[in-house]
């Protein structure tokens, strides 16, 4: 299990290739890429805010939840935090698992809880001025499926 809050870009091609390869009994891969993205036509950048320690420990003790709930041989999260432009790479998770099934909602899993629960604030930088984010609805709707 590996667990990383960081500001510097991270190479997806690079955390795949070492990724689950460590079982015998390693049956599927899932991973996922979270991209900033201009909704609205205004964005120019999000800046993530956290808690260093706090975060981390947050995102562990859910990654562990998944561990266990879908047996995963592995699990990676790793979530940027500062400012970041439309475009960029913001969140990859990765889960293996004996059967695909499993890591594939596992993986859903960690990403819902990463967009509605991780101790994280958001402010949109946008051409028009500044906002932070507020929660979504769909976001929490999300949540009531685990």
């Amino acid at each position: 299990m590996k667990i990383a809050v960081q500001t510097e870009p991270f190479d997806f091609a690079a955390e795949t290739a070492s990724f689950g390869t460590g079982g015998n009994n390693v049956g599927a891969v899932v991973t996922f890429t979270g991209i900033v993205r201009d909704d609205s036509g205004d964005l120019e950048a999000l800046e993530l805010e956290h808690y260093p320690g706090m975060t981390e420990r947050a995102i562990a003790k859910i990654t562990e939840e998944a561990m266990t709930r879908w047996e995963l041989a592995d699990a990676l999260v790793i979530h940027r935090h500062g400012r970041l432009a439309v475009g960029e790479p913001i969140m990859m998770v990765a889960t293996a698992a004996r059967h695909r099934v499993a890591a594939f909602e596992a993986a859903e899993f960690l990403m819902d809880y990463l967009k509605s629960r991780a101790p994280f604030w958001k402010k949109e930088h946008m051409r028009s001025g500044t906002a932070w984010v507020a929660a979504k609805d769909a976001d929490e709707d999300a949540l009531k499926r685990w």
